[in-house]
């Protein structure tokens, strides 16, 4: 090395610490230099033939500095290019060339993501399977949707009316009762009720309420609810006080609840507040009032569980794949639980007519589908357990291909069912928990009854909460395999999500 004339050194491009400079021609190694007999080490020269023209030259002061050299340069200095030829660096050659060829032919850079005919065909097929029950559903909400003629047969004549206890007192029920003090025989709470509203609006009434175990307890100052039978509007016999007013309360709480909601959600909790704003606009809109009307009830309720499914789950994740897909589950799911339910609710002879339906026929004063009513509460009570349930899976699924891209479909759908039983596990219990809390009371009555176990679980009130409770389980256990195989299947033909990466010639940012 000390034998090399001294003659300045042509600058190089530094892309990386395997970068080097190479001497040109005209300073040429002696034949005993480790580099000479090196063959790896003059492989990059060898190969290039750029290089070779341009290092027999002496270096010319006018060459313009490495620092302003354009991509192709950088291109030539990328250390990547000493890699063993394989099937990387030929696909890297091909990506090379088609970003250089437009760059030269547009006069700048832009990069192209990878072709997606295979994606573009799930789409297409997605769309075709759920086309004709989007719909279905929405030709069933416009024959099915109530007209609002139709009123309720019966209401006993009662109208409510709000109002304000200003005064309480205890005193016996019957005025005979009064020379004994009152104290074997039954109590009576007299109250004095400011109207807020009604026929007597801003006038005093007195009305007496019993004091029994099945009575709510009422003091000065509570805001009330009181039942106008249509007598004379001063008089105390024409109210009966029924119920304390809760407006104020349960709307603090939803604000709490939005509050919370958008707190940790923001937009995307802001479109879940929209979509539930849906689903209870359907209920309240369009299932109520065509039963009262007489629809039938399991049809207004697959109708309904059709609408709300395709609304909240597009408008609370957009529409894209993996919304479909969920969907698509979804739907498969709650087809295996109508079927279930219409199945063993005629094999066990469950008639609905518990004690709350049958206040509804006997207020309605007309014949109603106890049974169908029934079908469509399990089918609408299970649809937001199976919204979950679809929707954590497809995500799941989604994330395991982003994170690994060679998965197969087999691997993501294994993958994906460890996931699920998990989450099954706990909305199976969730969900037999709910059902359970809701029939506390009946659960207390019946235990105490005195009567076998047996007798309590094949009553008609048991029964049928342990149909509902028994068949969304298995709908839930069912939508886990079938979302995970659909979503395996759509991901596997998703083009992988791939992180950005700066390109060698475009400016960094701090």
């Amino acid at each position: 090395m000390d034998d090399w004339p001294t003659q300045p050194i042509p600058r190089v491009r530094d892309t990386g610490p395997q970068a080097r400079p190479r001497p040109s021609r005209a300073l040429r190694p002696d034949p005993g230099d480790p580099a000479r007999r090196d063959p790896e080490r003059r492989e990059p020269a060898r190969r290039d033939p750029a290089r070779r023209a341009g290092a027999h030259r002496a270096p010319d002061p006018a060459e313009p500095d490495p620092d302003d050299l354009d991509q192709d340069d950088l291109d030539r200095d990328d250390p990547a290019d000493s890699a063993p030829e394989g099937p990387a660096r030929r696909a890297r050659g091909r990506e090379h060339g088609h970003e250089h060829g437009h760059e030269h032919g547009h006069g700048h850079g832009h990069g192209h993501g990878p072709a997606t005919p295979v994606s573009s065909r799930v789409r297409k097929l997605l769309a075709l399977l759920l086309a004709p029950f989007a719909l279905a559903a929405l030709i069933g909400f416009v024959l099915l949707f109530p007209s609002g003629d139709a009123q309720p047969a019966t209401n006993a004549g009662l109208t409510p009316v709000d109002g304000t206890v200003t005064a309480a007192q205890l005193a016996p029920c019957s005025p005979g009762d009064s020379g004994d003090g009152g104290e074997g025989g039954p109590q009576c709470l007299n109250l004095t009720v400011q109207l807020d509203d009604g026929p007597a609006a801003g006038s005093d009434i007195r009305t007496t309420v019993p004091v029994e175990p099945t009575t709510p307890r009422f003091a000065v100052g509570d805001d009330v609810v009181l039942a106008y039978n249509g007598g004379e509007a001063l008089a105390g016999q024409s109210y009966q006080v029924v119920d304390f007013q809760r407006g104020f309360p349960l709307v603090v709480l939803a604000a709490a609840f939005a509050f919370a909601v958008v707190a940790l959600g923001r937009w995307k909790g802001l479109s879940a507040l929209g979509a539930l704003a849906v689903s209870i606009g359907v209920l309240v809109v369009f299932v109520l009032p065509a039963i009262i009307e007489g629809t039938s009830p399991l049809l207004v309720g697959i109708t309904a569980a059709g609408v709300i499914m395709f609304a909240v789950l597009y408008l609370t994740h957009g529409f894209s794949a993996r919304t479909s897909t969920a969907v698509l589950g979804t739907m498969v799911s709650l087809a295996l639980i109508g079927a279930l339910s219409a199945l063993f609710s005629a094999f066990a002879a469950l008639t609905g007519l518990d004690e709350e339906t049958a206040t509804l026929v006997s207020a309605l004063g007309r014949e109603v589908d106890t049974r169908g009513l029934l079908l469509a509460g399990i089918v609408i009570g299970a649809l937001g357990v199976l919204d979950d349930v679809t929707v954590t899976q497809t995500s799941a699924v989604w994330e395991l291909r982003a994170a690994n891209p060679s998965l197969t479909w087999r691997q993501l759908y294994a993958a994906g069912v460890r996931i699920g039983r998990d989450h099954v596990a706990s909305a199976v219990n969730t969900l037999v928990m709910a059902y359970a809390g809701a029939a506390l009371p009946l659960l207390l009555y019946s235990s105490v009854s005195g009567v076998g176990a047996g007798a309590i679980l094949g009553s008609q009130s048991i029964a049928q909460e342990i149909v509902r409770t028994l068949v969304g389980s298995i709908g839930l256990v069912a939508a886990v395999p079938v979302t995970t195989a659909l979503a395996a299947l759509v991901a596997v033909r998703e083009p992988p999500a791939e992180p950005a990466a700066v390109s060698p010639g475009s400016p960094r940012t701090a």
